[in-house]
């Protein structure tokens, strides 16, 4: 592989994704730097990435994701598990749900209990509200002139409003914003969602700040390594076209690859466990045995039913229905096609009273079953609807790892599941708690069978057993790269690395404990304070 002449830069990004796309858009505001941002997947060019009902094909399709297997997850009967993560511009954030659900004020006073002075609620506020144009317009949580399009929830089939109503019977309150602090609350789930298109980072902030002359963005070009020179990084290696190439940082690296990538690339260039990266024959730059531990994800239970009336969005699916969906698209950018497939959600305690034991619950008001290959095989044939349990905050830690020094390979990721027995029992309390809500009056005259748990349920012990063997995964990895004060963290609370000067990390990997919530939006508001930190220091 032929080696070209360096390029140079002040600031080099690694990631198009969710942060990289925030972060290369907020530093080339100002004129005097050059800003190069560098991805391994190509373009989002492709329209059906901007269709939100769309994300039932694109969501998991191999030409935009890394398509990641776990390792084999010990408490799960030694199964691996699939991951999506975005393998495209705009990341994860072209492909995800759209669902905008920050999380708790707790998740992030927790984050400063911790040590991270500067990251609690009041805070991380700001920025939240800096990065939006919600579509209720500002107050005091939201923000109506950010670059990202924030839609208000709503349902996409009656089954959605029947499921709150059977929530309030349950005695759980409906809220028509889930980002209030509420300890349990139900309602339908703001999505990243303007004028009926899906509002990416890229699509939102990277793309128009691309017109900047004094910002690059190279695509389908794998960062091999950081490259650090007498405890500096000064740039990073990539491939593209069959060459290596150098991009020079005058300034500074910023990892944004996620909690895969990122310390993936840290541990290729030297930065992690000195004993692990000698066997694999990695000089190394810096021992930081945390690197790539602390994985936190959320194991994902569904609960799934049919109904016996009209209901749910099978009518949507049907000949009549995709017809009426398609017009109403494509000539009003509205209908079911220019919203989510899970509008409605919530939250609720397991354990009455105990905050350690939340539960979110995201509802697909369809049956979401994949019997095969393609749309086809994902498309429901009966009416019916599905809901995605997980624990919010799991005790459980796992870690990523090399399993070789090809920068090439994928990383090693063990999730280690359960492996703290208290997240089982939680997640079998709150999917109990979930099956009263079901067979509320509200839901029970149309309700038809309940097609998972495909066993008998006669108690908590029986749902532990059916989450065992069929539990699978949310894609919300975070805390790889652990954010802290200690000097264990991996990054300091200004996000930078620990051991090398002049190199940070600013995506979902730096969260200490995963918030209770979907990570997307969190990961937004990181970028938006990882570039006020960055031009401070410059």
């Amino acid at each position: 592989m032929s080696v070209t002449a360096d390029l140079e830069f002040d600031y080099v990004i690694v990631g198009a994704g969710a942060a990289g796309c925030v972060l290369a858009a907020r530093l080339s505001e100002n004129p005097d730097v050059r800003v190069a941002i560098i991805e391994a997947g190509g373009l989002d060019k492709a329209l059906l990435l901007r269709i939100p009902g769309a994300n039932v094909v694109t969501g998991t399709h191999p030409a935009y994701n890394w398509s990641y297997e776990t390792e084999p997850v010990q408490a799960l009967g030694g199964r691996r598990l699939y991951w999506a993560q975005g393998r495209i511009v705009g990341g994860s954030g072209s492909i995800n749900g759209m669902m905008y659900m920050r999380g708790h004020r707790s998740d992030y006073d927790n984050w400063r209990a911790l040590g991270c002075d500067g990251w609690g609620y009041d805070d991380v506020l700001p920025y939240f509200k800096k990065s939006e144009t919600n579509q209720r317009g500002a107050n005091d949580i939201h923000g109506d002139k950010g670059l990202l399009q924030v839609s208000k929830g709503q349902g996409t089939a009656p089954v959605c409003d029947m499921f709150l109503d059977a929530a309030e019977q349950e005695g759980l309150p409906r809220t028509d914003d889930l980002n209030k602090e509420a300890p349990e609350a139900f309602g339908h789930v703001d999505l990243t969602i303007g004028r009926g298109k899906r509002s990416s980072t890229a699509a939102a902030f990277l793309h128009p700040a691309l017109k900047r002359p004094n910002l690059t963005l190279i695509v389908d070009a794998p960062v091999l390594r950081v490259i650090i020179e007498g405890g500096t990084a000064t740039g990073v290696e990539f491939a593209r076209g069959g060459r290596r190439s150098i991009a020079r940082a005058q300034r500074e690296v910023i990892l944004s690859g996620g909690a895969v990538n990122s310390p993936q690339l840290l541990m290729l260039s030297g930065v992690g466990d000195a004993g692990s990266l000698q066997k694999l024959g990695i000089r190394l730059e810096a021992d930081r045995p945390q690197v790539g531990k602390n994985l936190q994800n959320h194991p994902m239970y569904r609960l799934m039913y049919t109904t016996t009336k009209p209901v749910s969005a099978y009518s949507h699916v049907r000949p009549w229905g995709a017809m009426k969906a398609g017009a109403q698209y494509v000539f009003g950018r509205s209908g079911v096609l220019s919203r989510g497939l899970f509008p409605t959600s919530g939250y609720l305690h397991a354990v009455s009273g105990d905050a350690g034991s939340e539960i979110q619950i995201c509802m697909a008001p369809a049956l979401v079953i994949r019997r095969g290959p393609g749309v086809l095989g994902i498309l429901p044939k009966e009416h019916g609807f599905t809901l995605l349990l997980n624990h919010g905050s799991p005790y459980s830690r796992g870690c990523v790892t090399l399993k070789s020094a090809d920068p090439l390979d994928h990383a090693a990721i063990a999730p280690n599941y359960f492996s703290d027995p208290r997240d089982l029992r939680i997640l079998a309390e709150g999917a109990d708690r979930a099956r009263a809500i079901v067979h509320q009056s509200a839901l029970a005259g149309s309700l038809g069978n309940e097609l998972l748990p495909a066993r008998p349920i006669r108690s908590v012990e029986d749902l532990c057993a059916d989450i065992l063997a069929t539990t699978v995964t949310h894609y919300h990895a975070a805390g790889t790269c652990r954010m802290g004060a200690d000097e264990d963290a991996v990054v300091d609370p200004q996000l930078r690395v620990r051991g090398v000067e002049r190199l940070r990390v600013a995506d979902a990997s730096i969260m200490p404990v995963l918030v209770n919530g979907n990570t997307y939006a969190a990961t937004i508001m990181i970028a938006e304070k990882a570039a006020d930190m960055i031009k401070a220091a410059a």
